[in-house]
């Protein structure tokens, strides 16, 4: 027989914690094959759909196409430019539409929610985020969510909960 004691898991307070002003749009392109290649090398991912006009047409497409980690990238630098790459804690992609040569690409963000996170280390402030980067056609190519830290001010570090909103366990 052993003797177990159970431990809470981490426990959420939601509270209005200040978060840095979201960024103005970022724009890229129009995107190149180039593009596509320099992060197909980076990542050292060659697949020949990305970059070789005969193999993609083989395939159906009408030409090649990105490699959909390249816009999660462009995602994921906007986000730390914006919040602090120490202070990523989580970070979550969707793909949804393929991107060609010759769009242009439009990423932004929203913060949907600001809390304290409360573990055995103590606590933390966290903020999620909503990640879109966008084709010209209005099209989501890519959406991303990210937990971020944020800093804590003295009230709520000493364990006062300024203007909670709701409490989760």
């Amino acid at each position: 027989m052993s003797d177990t004691t159970a431990t809470a898991g981490p426990r959420t307070i939601e509270v209005v914690l200040p978060v840095p002003a979201t960024p103005p749009a970022r724009t890229y392109g129009p995107v190149t094959r180039t593009d596509f290649v320099r992060y197909q090398g980076a990542s050292g991912d060659m697949n020949p759909i990305h970059h070789d006009e005969v193999f993609a047409k083989a395939a159906g497409f009408p030409s090649p196409f990105s490699v959909g980690m390249w816009q999660a990238s462009l995602l994921g630098t906007y986000a730390t430019d914006w919040l602090g790459g120490p202070n990523v804690r989580d970070f979550r992609i969707r793909f949804l539409a393929q991107v060609w040569p010759g769009d242009v690409l439009t990423l932004d963000g929203v913060p949907l929610r600001t809390y304290v996170l409360e573990s055995e280390d103590g606590r933390e402030g966290r903020v999620d985020v909503e990640l879109t980067c966008r084709r010209q056609t209005g099209d989501k190519a890519v959406t991303a969510w990210a937990t971020f830290v944020l800093p804590l001010d003295a009230a709520v570090e000493a364990g006062e909960r300024p203007e909670t909103t709701e409490e989760q366990g």
